[in-house]
């Protein structure tokens, strides 16, 4: 009997420490893909890019966007939880900027991802 116990704690260890198959980089970039997924973070991010000189909170975007501002608050935390952008807290109002950053680095990233897989698309086809 304590054979078995011993192969099940075998077992169990062995599932618990999960292999990734996923470098760093990869699961960085999907972070950034993700946060790139929706049209209305689309649009935040070209709001707050378009207006780097001020300040920008999250009600002048939820008066230009047709959402409410609970929907509006889920985009801005998901670009967050990305890094793509920050915020500052002032009660009651936050302050919205683009993460620079974290823009230049998944831009170069972006970039880069469809760069180096380009000649791979380009020389094989599809059938």
């Amino acid at each position: 009997m304590d054979q078995n116990i011993s192969y099940f704690c075998e077992i169990r260890n062995a599932m618990s420490h999960k292999v990734s198959y996923l470098t760093p980089e990869q699961e960085k970039l999907s972070r950034y893909a993700k946060a790139l997924s929706h049209p209305v973070r689309v649009f935040v991010l070209n709001f707050l890019a378009a207006n780097l000189d001020k300040c920008c909170y999250s009600g002048d975007m939820a008066e230009e966007l047709p959402i409410a501002r609970s929907t509006l608050s889920e985009h801005l935390k998901e670009l967050k939880k990305a890094g793509l952008i920050q915020g500052e807290i002032n009660p009651p109002f936050i302050k919205y900027c683009i993460n620079k950053e974290n823009w230049e680095e998944a831009r170069i990233m972006m970039n880069d991802f469809f760069l180096n897989n380009k000649s791979q698309v380009d020389s094989k086809t599809c059938k």
